[in-house]
């Protein structure tokens, strides 16, 4: 494999970046089970007011399992849990566990048909989640589904006495249909499930994929691939039982998942949660609970940067910051650091390598691309390979732009019950991500962007991420995002959709210039559209997709183009 088998990024390591780990458990429950056995008195969950110790979340965990074997659930069934980020969400997990079953992750703020869609691919037996989601969307997917029951809580079950303005007015709505879950824990209270063998290659949850490129797909993220990565994250960002997780990513993605539960798990160290994501209500408990560690999307950092309570919190603690999800514009990270006094790493991975595949070592800084400008997403992590492929699948030397093709232990065997996709996308075990990019001389990765978000300008290929990155360099700019839309000269050319920062005001034309000064004329934005928010998952990351669906939707009624 040329390069790739040398693995040049290893003369990047040194003693606090390991190149190469020996997990120290073999599922995600043994290591659970001796953080409570080593600490039990110490805080796991802090939750508005209320704290949780990794004794009281152990105890309630076996009420959870034993109460879920009395609903039904054998080894090896699906328990779906569609959640916020409530502590709710960590018993369902770990009792799924003890439990002997596989937790199906699912987005709250999915519908009715996303919801059936899932459920039916997982054979799901038992549903866990808010009594709010059960009233306006579980109700009506249920009955005629393969989950046999239903157990319901509130955002409000496991709080404590200082709800945020984003809780106020929040009703409980009990069903007689469901089964309420403190009523479940109190009627099993100390019980113990029956003991189950869990093997490091046994499924511990499955994590949907987006489905842009069809419908979702199962990943099947197995014990071995959460351990392994928990301790990535633990050993590279250098965490310890000192350290305090914000929990901003959404607890359901493989970034929550992983960056946030399993590693809190492993370390052990308190998580912060705070229902759903709302700038002020995070930046009054990163100060509160004095968070030393979180991970997110560049837009959640954009967020804290803007919103007008930021400079009323002490957040001088925060210094182990890490985000991924999106390609990350140099700029932002500047501005980030201004404010807050922290550097933000960058990480690269996705739902198959189970969170990451890369990471700025903690304490390094990122170099960029003096070409195109890119950040680097780091090098590989402990014992992983990635490669750089053409479209043939050749390795590509240094500084030649292809796909990423990537093994490890944290890349999942393949999809649940889809192995033509498997093979697809996993041939021999290896992931080809669908991300494009390079590798410098030094072993520095860099991501240029999706296969599919290419622009095609008269014959120039165009990068999306690159466009952004020179927008972002506005002041008045707080968000970016670039598509190729058609043009009868160029066949196809670059628009940009912006939004403001708070008090900013600028005009198209103004940011059409400033991007024409700054690159190549194939390159610059033909036509800018200026809207209040950018269309985003529940993780923060920029939906291209859905812009590129709306571009398409105003030309089929034959509206200009902004």
């Amino acid at each position: 494999m040329g390069a790739y088998s040398e693995r040049p990024w290893l003369r990047l390591y040194d003693a606090d970046v390991p190149a190469d780990i020996d997990p120290e458990y073999a599922t995600a429950l043994e290591m659970f089970a001796a953080a409570v056995k080593g600490s039990p008195a110490s805080p796991l969950v802090h939750y508005f007011g209320r704290t949780l110790t990794l004794g009281d979340v152990d105890r309630m965990t076996d009420a959870f399992a034993a109460g879920l074997r009395n609903l039904g659930v054998e080894r090896g069934d699906r328990v779906a849990v569609y959640l916020q980020n409530v502590p709710q969400f960590l018993l369902a997990m770990l009792a799924t566990w003890k439990a002997g079953a596989v937790m199906v992750s699912i987005n709250p703020m999915l519908k009715q048909r996303e919801l059936t869609y899932l459920l039916e691919d997982s054979r799901a037996s038992v549903l866990v989640t808010l009594e709010a989601l059960y009233r306006d969307v579980a109700a009506d997917v249920v009955p005629g589904s393969s989950v046999r029951a239903v157990v319901t809580t509130s955002e409000l079950d496991l709080a404590g006495d200082e709800l945020p303005a984003l809780l106020e007015g929040v009703e409980r709505h009990r069903s007689t249909e469901t089964t309420d879950l403190l009523e479940l824990l109190a009627t099993f209270d100390g019980e113990q499930p029956p003991p189950v063998e869990l093997a490091a290659d046994h499924v511990a949850f499955l994590t949907y994929t987006s489905g842009t490129t069809g419908p979702p797909k199962g990943a099947m993220n197995t014990h071995r691939n959460v351990v392994f990565n928990a301790q990535v994250y633990r050993d590279w960002m250098q965490l310890s039982d000192q350290d305090v997780v914000l929990a901003v990513a959404p607890l359901f993605h493989i970034t929550g998942l992983i960056g946030h539960i399993a590693v809190a798990l492993l370390a052990p160290m308190p998580l912060v949660l705070g229902y759903r994501f709302d700038a002020p209500t995070v930046l009054a408990l990163a100060a509160r609970y004095q968070a030393t560690f979180t991970v997110a999307s560049i837009t959640v950092f954009i967020a804290l940067m803007n919103d007008p309570s930021a400079k009323q919190h002490d957040l001088s603690r925060l210094t182990k910051v890490y985000s991924g999800g999106a390609p990350i514009a140099p700029p932002v990270v500047e501005a980030f650091e201004r404010e807050f006094g922290a550097y933000i790493h960058n990480i690269y991975g996705l739902t198959e390598t189970s969170s990451p595949s890369h990471a700025v070592p903690m304490g390094r800084r990122a170099p960029v691309d003096p070409t195109s400008g890119a950040l680097s997403v780091g090098v590989p992590v402990c014992n992983t390979i990635v490669r750089v492929v053409d479209e043939s699948g050749n390795d590509l030397p240094p500084g030649e732009v292809g796909e990423f093709v990537t093994s490890g232990p944290q890349v999942v065997p393949g999809y649940w019950e889809k192995p033509a996709e498997t093979e697809h996308a996993l041939p021999g075990g290896e992931l080809h991500t669908g991300d494009v990019g390079f590798m410098d001389t030094d072993g520095w990765f860099y991501v240029v962007d999706r296969k599919k978000d290419m622009i095609n300008a008269a014959g120039y290929k165009v990068w999306p991420r690159e466009v952004e990155d020179v927008l972002y360099e506005h002041p008045a700019v707080r968000e970016a995002a670039v598509i190729g839309v058609p043009d009868e000269y160029r066949g196809e050319t670059v628009k940009a959709f912006v939004s403001l920062r708070p008090g900013q005001d600028v005009q198209p034309d103004e940011l059409i210039a400033f991007s024409r000064e700054r690159m190549a004329a194939y390159k610059y934005p033909r036509s800018v559209e200026i809207l209040d928010d950018l269309p985003k998952t529940v993780t923060g990351k920029i939906l291209r997709r859905e812009l590129r669906t709306r571009e398409a939707a105003g030309a089929s009624r034959g509206g200009p183009s902004a």
